[in-house]
């Protein structure tokens, strides 16, 4: 059982904006260890109904009674301080902390916090490790930030010192955690309206490295010059993973894939044959994240036959590459990618599939994100024989930026290709239904609310 003293002073927590990813996960781990817990959301979902069942009070509103009754306020970082239930937080004097600073807390109470981060590929990897401790037997607590189908959800409340999280940058919030180990998976620019310049985001993975103890351990991508550089600021063990760089402990060789794109190849530990290893997710980007994933394991001394099982049996996490169904013939996947390094993964991995046309449906998300890249997104996109672009999902911004849709479709078309601006989700739905035929793909790309493009696509064809 894990170390709680530091956290035990707070028998009643109330949490708002318990149905968050994050925010729930915490909720069950506390519920488990015979805490208190209460919350409150603005709407409600399966989250906060299962939630419910658990035994935990969640009030879709506001719920001063419950606040009064509470030790510690957490809130999420999208509450503002004039929400109602902060107000009177502070009006009786309850302390409150931000979900990352009490997920921190939260980190040392586990002799073995495995955090991974990166701007590209945590949930996945996060999702490839886990798997590879459940089938090891090592009943892992977990973090990730998608649902799961082995843990059915986003988290799972282990009884070891083993504590597995997705550790994002955004806003630095990964340097609250206190890491034992650490896998860096690629760095690259993103969050710009957070960090303004790529030496700020380099810096930040400085101060997270530096978190590392000396008997940790760092497991970073060679084929990512940033990550390489990260080395010199612990004393830690350094593990290397790569495809190109060979100078790695762990390199992928004899890459293959098949029909449905997905890759198989030979894993070589410090230049000797290791394991063969099959895939059920496309992507050559994958290949680079179970090779994070073999990496550590290997270190944590899970054998090599379960590794090679857990990572066959992965099938995505949800949001990842996903299968939703067909229409017309054609297939339609879902995925969350919204940065341009991801939407070329993304098409690397579709070309890697046998189809006849593909067809993109891009939500851009931010304001920030599409002014400072928009060159960038607007070359990744040419990979795709099809391209519809929806309105920006505005997510936490204004748009102070002035930028829209239509200046990524001009861009587009300014490169030769022929690409589509759609206000209207239904319209962009007939326009699928009347053009998609036999073997095609259809990919709906984005972190927004183009998920729900595929299940309208699927009920026009019923």
């Amino acid at each position: 059982m894990p170390n709680i003293q530091n956290i035990k002073k707070y028998k009643n927590i109330h949490m708002i904006g318990i149905g968050g990813v994050s925010m729930s996960g915490i909720a069950a781990i506390l519920i488990n260890w015979g805490f208190n817990v209460t919350g409150s959301d603005w709407v409600k979902s399966e989250v906060t109904e299962k939630l419910n069942t658990m035994g935990i009070k969640v009030t879709i509103g506001h719920n001063l009674e419950d606040v009064a009754k509470s030790d510690i306020i957490v809130y999420s970082a999208a509450i503002k301080q004039d929400d109602p239930e902060m107000v009177e937080a502070k009006r009786l004097n309850i302390p409150t902390i931000e979900r990352a600073d009490f997920l921190g807390e939260l980190t040392r109470c586990f002799e073995d916090t495995i955090c991974i981060s990166g701007t590209h590929g945590k949930t996945t990897t996060t999702s490839m490790l886990s798997i590879c401790f459940l089938e090891a037997l090592k009943d892992p607590s977990i973090q990730v930030g998608a649902y799961l189908n082995i843990i059915d959800g986003n988290y799972k409340v282990g009884n070891s010192e083993h504590f597995i999280i997705e550790a994002c940058e955004y806003v630095e919030s990964f340097l609250k955690f206190t890491p034992k180990a650490e896998v860096i998976l690629n760095i690259d620019n993103d969050h710009l309206d957070y960090f303004k310049t790529f030496e700020n985001i380099k810096n930040a993975f400085i101060k997270y490295v530096k978190l590392l103890p000396n008997d940790g351990v760092l497991v970073i991508n060679a084929d990512d010059k940033n990550c390489l550089d990260l080395a010199q600021y612990t004393n830690a063990n350094i593990i290397l993973y790569g495809i190109n760089n060979k100078n790695a402990n762990f390199f992928a060789e004899n890459i293959s894939f098949d029909n449905d794109g997905f890759p198989e190849f030979d894993v070589y530990k410090n230049n000797e044959f290791f394991s063969k290893i099959k895939l059920s997710i496309p992507g050559m980007h994958n290949v680079l994240n179970s090779l994070a994933c073999i990496a550590l394991c290997d270190y944590y001394k899970i054998d090599k036959n379960i590794i090679q099982s857990a990572l066959n049996k992965f099938t995505g996490a949800h949001r990842r590459f996903e299968f939703k169904g067909k229409i017309n013939g054609a297939s339609i996947y879902d995925d969350y990618g919204h940065h341009p390094t991801e939407i070329v993964a993304t098409s690397e991995s579709v070309k890697n599939k046998k189809f006849n046309k593909s067809w993109v449906v891009f939500q851009p998300h931010t304001y920030s994100r599409t002014k400072n890249l928009l060159d960038d997104f607007a070359k990744a996109l040419l990979n795709f024989d099809n391209i519809i672009v929806l309105d920006i999902y505005a997510a936490r911004e204004i748009n102070t930026y002035n930028i829209s849709s239509k200046d990524l479709v001009d861009k587009i078309n300014s490169l030769g290709k022929d690409a589509k601006y759609v206000a209207n989700f239904e319209e962009c739905v007939n326009i699928l239904k009347d053009n998609v035929n036999e073997n095609d793909i259809i990919l709906t790309l984005g972190a927004g609310t183009v998920t729900q493009i595929g299940p309208m696509l699927l009920d026009k064809s019923k």
